[in-house]
């Protein structure tokens, strides 16, 4: 290979490491505000948060009573392919789904927990160390217990509409 050709690909692999990068650090870095109109968005939302959110296993979900969180919810579990019934386990604490690929769900609703105890009773850390999915509504109730890397959702009504934001 002449001396042009190496530098070429010496070259084309610094681009692309830096491409990659780059990427990685927007995965990590992406702040998002989504307005939701109608709940006929909700697929393409879903669809926008899980490429943002890239690995991140344990996902925050913030908002007054009403705003939408379970719903959201249900419509990331769609776009991952969960078939089973999507609902909001206020009283079991937590609901376990699976993707057609075997990947397991964790989906936490800590409105009840009266303490962060309670939340550690519940095998609550033993999820949250699994690398697995957890998407955790009332996250404040709990919050000496959430990594640091957990990513936050926000939601928010603003008239007629719903208002979607993540750090």
């Amino acid at each position: 290979m002449n001396k042009n050709a190496e530098n070429f690909n010496a070259r084309n692999r610094l681009i692309t490491t830096e491409k990659n990068a780059i990427f990685e650090l927007q995965n990590r870095c992406c702040r998002m505000i989504l307005p939701v109109r109608n709940l006929n968005e909700l697929d393409t939302i879903a669809d926008r948060l899980l490429e943002a959110g890239g690995t991140r296993s344990v996902w925050l979900f913030e908002g007054e009573m009403g705003a939408g969180k379970t719903t959201l919810i249900k419509a990331l579990c769609r776009r991952m392919g969960v078939t089973g019934t999507v609902q909001s386990p206020t009283f079991s604490i937590v609901n376990e789904y699976v993707t057609p690929e075997g990947e397991p769900v964790y989906h936490f609703d800590c409105y009840r927990l009266r303490s962060e105890t309670e939340a550690l009773d519940s095998g609550l850390e033993e999820y949250i160390d699994s690398g697995d999915r957890c998407f955790i509504e009332w996250p404040e109730r709990i919050a000496g217990l959430l990594p640091p890397d957990a990513w936050t959702v926000r939601l928010r009504v603003e008239g007629d509409q719903r208002v979607i934001e993540t750090d």
